[in-house]
């Protein structure tokens, strides 16, 4: 947020060239759905270390680093961050790989309430009654989900819940975006080499032995992950809530449409009610966040400070 609580518009540029990044990431995996999704999520982790290691040089912010290294408590908060992140990336790498884009989609959307749910459960945030309502009708779009398939959307939940708690304990991370990104995928750095080495002693890796698309893809993995989330990270600072609040719906509309008029996927009777019940939740949301923003502004603004 910026001092004036004003949106700058190169931090406007940023966050939607990330959210447009991230709206087109789904046509990068679609193309590697034939390799395994925890392959494709080693060399995530692999080529992301030196795209955001040569970030943090040019941001003069390696001591950062060293002090985190340094820390106990740090790498902790750390390692559950990665961990959550990890699972984020699997589920999401499976959804669109396996033909549930359409549910990437919806965890996406689900997310936001599920952050306001979060707020109240884990940090005693009271949600107004606009709020309320829009989460229990985003809850009730999961159940007609449910009932209709006759399973839970685990992709869509899945997504929708190792990204909240991501979001959550990435707030509690003494050390800015760019450097816990970093301190993230150097600690998943160990187990992805022992994955690729796995794949690549068994005869199942796709990078170096498989065709030259399949590795150039993967080299590229690196950065379709770290860019736009560093984009993004810089954007953010400088823009509103409510504005990356709304902002935030960009990309899981561009998975959406991309389900739908690319990849084909089914838009059942039961989707066709619950995506209009989910958007409904999401317009009285953001509604509310707006007046939320508007009513801080105007207190802080007739509120003297104190001297």
């Amino acid at each position: 947020m910026t001092a004036t609580n004003e949106d700058d518009p190169r931090g406007l540029g940023l966050a939607v060239t990330a959210y447009v990044m991230w709206g087109f990431l789904p046509l990068y995996m679609k193309a590697l759905a034939h390799v395994p999704p925890i392959e494709v999520i080693a060399h995530r982790v692999i080529w992301s270390v030196p795209i955001a290691a040569v970030i943090l040089l040019a941001m003069r912010r390696t001591a950062d680093i060293r002090a985190a290294l340094s820390s106990p408590r740090t790498l902790g908060m750390a390692a559950v961050t990665a961990a959550l992140i990890s699972i984020n990336w699997g589920v999401y790498v499976w959804a669109i790989g396996s033909g549930h884009a359409l549910d990437a989609a919806l965890g996406y959307y689900i997310n936001p309430l599920f952050s306001v749910a979060l707020g109240a459960l884990l940090l005693g945030e009271r949600p107004r009654g606009a709020q309320l309502f829009a989460i229990a009708l985003a809850a009730v779009a999961v159940i007609v989900l449910t009932v209709a398939a006759g399973q839970i959307p685990i992709a869509a939940l899945g997504l929708t819940f190792s990204w909240g708690l991501y979001a959550y304990f990435k707030k509690s991370l003494p050390i800015g975006p760019a450097q816990g990104f970093f301190l993230e995928v150097l600690l998943l750095t160990p187990p992805a080499l022992a994955i690729i080495t796995w794949a690549s002693m068994n005869g199942n890796s796709h990078f170096g032995t498989g065709s030259a698309r399949d590795t150039w893809l993967l080299l590229s993995a690196g950065l379709v992950t770290a860019v736009p989330l560093i984009i993004y990270a810089t954007g953010a600072k400088l823009l509103r809530l409510s504005t990356i609040g709304i902002l935030q719906y960009i990309a899981p509309t561009m998975i959406f449409l991309t389900a739908v008029f690319v990849f084909d996927e089914p838009f059942g009777t039961a989707r066709m009610i619950a995506f209009p019940m989910i958007w409904t939740a999401l317009v009285i949301y953001t509604v509310s966040l707006i007046r939320q923003s508007r009513h801080k502004r105007h207190h802080k603004m007739v509120t003297p400070d104190p001297v």
